[in-house]
This record gives C-alpha cells, structure tokens and sequence, in this order.
C-alpha cells in the first residue's frame, strides 16, 4: 500500500487535485502506459492510499472507504498528433485563451490565470488562427525539477490536461469533468524550456467528448501525448 497526498498548490477546483496532475501521480507508481479513471474528485491535503497490482495492472486510489480513482494497464497509446505550431504562433494562440474572460477555477494548478509566475503551470490554450486546434506556450519552472534538470512526468501530465477540455469545449464555459486519461511521456523536457502544449477535440457522443493533446520540446520534438475523456454536465448541454 503506498500513501499519497496532494498538496493545496495542485488543486483543480478549490477542493480537489488538478486532475492530470493526480493522474500522473497515480500513473509514477507503474511503468506501465496507463489508463486512469477518475471515481470522485482528489482531495486535497489528506492520506490516499494507492493499492499496485501489478501482476494484475491495476492500482486503486482510496480515501477511506471511497474508490477515488482506479488505474489499468493500458494497450500503447497511439495518438498522431497534429503539426505543432511555431512558438510565436503558440503566443498568439494564448492571447485568445477562454479562460481570460470566464473561467470556473481561477486557480487551477495548470490553467488558473489567478495563479502567479513560479506557482501555477499557467498554461493558456487559445485557437490557433485558420486550425482546429488550441495551443499555448508552456516554459516549466525550477519548482518542477526532477533533481537532473528536467522536468518531473507528472507535472508533464498536469500540462497536457486542460488544454484538451478547451479544444473539446471551445468556449471554456460550464465545468466539464475529467473521467478518463491516458499520458505517454516520451521524454522529460527541461526546466526554462520554452516547450508548445497542443489540444484537439476528436469526438462526441452525447454529453461525452474525446480529446488529445501532446507536448513538445523547444526544437519541436514531440515529447508526450495524452487522451482524455471529459464529461460534460447535464445541466450544460445544449
């Protein structure tokens, strides 16, 4: 049994961790690609307690007698992401980010514009100009190190997260729910690199909606790749 605890700097909602980061997190305990569902939200600043299967591939996340997440081996994650934008292209792209007008978490860990320089990601994902796809640049902070200089893989998850809901949802209005996702690092980047964070929406069935997202470094090296399932409210859809 391996205890986990989610510091409040990584929240999502006020409440509860950022959701790709505690994927991530959950994800670090396994060398396998996984796929992690989320149960009820992470909370924040309390004991959870991860049970590894790994014969089984499978590792469950409680808090008490709740199942807060439960995490299965996965098949290789195959994504072909779209061509990333140039870096400049990327700044123009996050000039237009929804969160900017209207956001329901101002100090989400990834997105929150709320959150300052060196705290937050603040990972800003606009449309790309004449694409289907948002991007935003993302430069990791010194906060982020894994002890060699580059940048630790759950915090890599945290980043390839919202983004994916902005492509999905466009508008960024309503609070939509992360229910499943799936991270391939591919390799670390480095602290103070300025790296290009890519979403794209794929599907909708109903009130369920598909998105990728994928990171990559300075030179435009694709260097991981996520899938989501986000789930939109009831009372949200049109």
């Amino acid at each position: 049994m391996t205890t986990l605890a989610i510091a409040k700097r990584f929240c999502g909602p006020p409440a509860s961790a950022n959701g790709g980061y505690f994927c991530g997190l959950v994800a670090s305990l396994s060398p396998d690609t996984l796929t992690v569902r989320l149960m009820k939200p992470p909370p924040l600043e309390t004991a959870l307690y991860a049970e590894v299967l790994p014969e089984e591939g499978i590792i469950t996340v409680r808090h008490g007698a709740d199942v807060i997440a439960q995490a299965r081996r996965s098949a290789p994650l195959v994504l072909d992401p779209p061509v990333p934008p140039s870096y400049v292209e990327t700044l123009d792209a996050s000039v237009r980010y929804p969160g900017f007008v209207e956001h329901p978490f101002p100090m989400c860990f990834v997105c929150g514009p709320a959150r300052a320089r060196g705290d937050g990601l603040r990972v800003f994902a606009g449309p790309v100009t004449g694409r289907e796809i948002f991007a935003a640049p993302w430069v990791p902070d010194a906060s982020l190190d894994r002890g060699d200089g580059k940048v630790r893989p759950e915090f890599m998850w945290a980043a390839m997260d919202c983004p994916g809901c902005f492509a999905a949802n466009k508008s960024g209005r309503g609070t939509w729910l992360l229910g499943e996702f799936t991270a391939h690092v591919d390799r670390c980047v480095h602290v103070d690199e300025p790296c290009r964070v890519i979403g794209w929406h794929i599907s909708s069935k109903g009130r369920k909606h598909e998105a990728g997202t994928a990171l990559f470094d300075e030179d435009g090296e694709l260097c991981g790749r996520a899938k989501a399932l986000w789930i939109e409210p009831a009372a949200s859809s049109s």
